[in-house]
């Protein structure tokens, strides 16, 4: 156990929490939604520092992140625990593990130094704290994230976004990039089928945004939950007004956890939300869980060159100096 960060002490030994969005007041032997934060004798202690459910070496486009150092792997960490709880969790094995009583056995103790260590000698060019909410193991990724800078790794948070501003704001010397889940353009939905609201992570993207963090983002569309047209294209515009440079990942939905009567959502249904985001000035679409999909390569905004080529995993870069090869466009991102 760890104290934890961001927290206020209350009246007769309660806590509330600053990490997430949902500022938790948590009573005495009990623990905040995410599980893993425990108020014992009115001091709130993090569960999981330290404590690694999972460590591998992945392809920065699986994260998915597309414009941040193509082509390099990310050393990906992550604890159990998650602040959200959504019906079609895809890590639902290790997100919701402490909802489910399930989770001490696997776990392996690796300290912030041996996960740097560990990144270095496996030649990633970054870490990325993922597969769960990297939120909820704040305390653990910060230091793991102070020491990667100093040896010159980059870091990047997968993430559903609800976090709060002082968490962000204590991020900022050391977070390079985040993808953000966008879950849908609907508060409704967020309550019913993830159990938080939207206005928190749409705030959340402004102040990356704003901390000149790399930002690209990820909707996973759901057949008849958020893939209605007009709601996709509130999201599109919400992120063309902050800036058309940034990625928008639009990813096929496959059946999982607790949202097994859905259907998997038709190439057509992610085809149909690119050309949305397109029309609404987004320079950077792109088609997700679609192996093969030509909208999975980057092309220049200006002449139209294919200048990233991405099939699976394999990337190849058809760049100069972070330019277009052909006319000189600079590609947005960090490139290299």
């Amino acid at each position: 156990m760890k104290e934890a960060l961001l927290y206020q002490k209350l009246d007769e030994g309660m806590v509330r929490c600053a990490l997430c969005a949902h500022r938790c007041t948590v009573k005495p032997g009990r623990r905040a939604i995410c599980a893993v934060r425990e108020n014992r004798d009115g001091v709130l202690y993090s569960l999981v520092y330290g404590r690694l459910i999972a460590a591998n070496v992945d392809p920065i486009e699986k994260k998915p992140l597309f414009h941040f150092l193509p082509g390099s792997t990310a050393f990906s960490i992550a604890t159990v625990g998650c602040n959200f709880h959504c019906l079609f969790c895809q890590n639902s094995d290790i997100s919701q593990a402490p909802r489910e009583g399930r989770w001490r056995a696997a776990e392996r103790e690796v300290p912030p130094e041996q996960v740097v260590s560990l990144a270095l000698r496996y030649r990633s060019r970054s870490i990325a704290y993922t597969y769960t909410e990297p939120t909820v193991f704040f305390e653990y990724a910060r230091d793991v994230g102070v020491l990667a800078r100093r040896e010159g790794l980059k870091n990047i948070f997968v993430t559903n976004g609800y976090m709060t501003p002082e968490a962000l704001e204590a991020m900022a010397d050391w977070l390079d990039a985040a993808n953000v889940d966008l879950k849908s353009g609907s508060d409704e939905f967020y309550r019913k089928v993830v159990g938080g609201r939207l206005a928190p992570v749409k705030e959340s993207i402004r102040l990356m945004y704003k901390m000149h963090i790399w930002v690209e983002v990820t909707t996973l569309l759901i057949p008849d939950r958020n893939d209605d047209p007009e709601e996709l294209a509130q999201i599109a515009a919400f992120l063309a007004d902050l800036d058309p440079d940034i990625p928008w990942h639009i990813s096929r939905f496959i059946p999982h956890y607790r949202m097994l009567d859905a259907h998997i959502t038709p190439a057509e249904t992610i085809h149909r939300a690119v050309k949305i985001g397109q029309e609404a000035g987004l320079r950077y679409v792109y088609a997700g869980n679609l192996p093969g999909d030509p909208h999975e390569n980057t092309f220049c905004p200006s002449c139209k060159e294919q200048v990233i080529e991405r099939i699976g995993y394999s990337t190849r870069v058809r760049l100069t100096k972070g330019k277009c090869s052909r006319c000189g466009q600079e590609i947005a991102g960090v490139m290299d």
